[in-house]
């Protein structure tokens, strides 16, 4: 019985810092995964009609050959690749408020928005 005991404490006693490991290390994960998305600010996204006005434009210039999805698919990404750099803005691959505005294709009013706050956060992250 005496032995039982012993054992049985000995086992609590090596399974305890197991246990606190594993509790940290998944607390940690967490907090790390929080701030991650924390930090990210907010993400401007296209709509449909928007990348449609797109694609019809990337035709017109000779960017795209596809159809006027409306889906931001790879062949669009390559075309927007191209446009972005014969027109000397940042080549992304993505349909963003500086491409939008460049293509003539209006914003949304929630998208004005999205694309003032972008511009605060980079101006406030240039000036630390």
């Amino acid at each position: 019985m005496k032995k039982t005991l012993t054992t049985l404490f000995a086992l609590l006693l090596l399974s305890a810092p197991v246990a606190a490991q594993h509790t940290n290390s998944s607390t940690a994960a967490a907090s790390n995964a929080n701030s991650k998305t924390a930090r990210r600010g907010p993400i401007f996204r296209a709509n449909k009609e928007q990348i449609k006005q797109a694609q019809a434009l990337l035709k017109q210039r000779g960017h795209y050959a596809g159809e006027q999805t409306g889906k931001l698919d790879d062949p669009t990404r390559d075309g927007l690749r191209k446009y972005q750099q014969a027109e000397g803005i940042k080549v992304t691959g993505t349909l963003n408020a500086l491409t939008l505005e460049k293509m003539n294709i209006p914003l949304t009013d929630r998208q004005k928005e999205v694309w003032k706050q972008i511009q605060a956060s980079q101006t406030n992250t240039n000036s630390r």
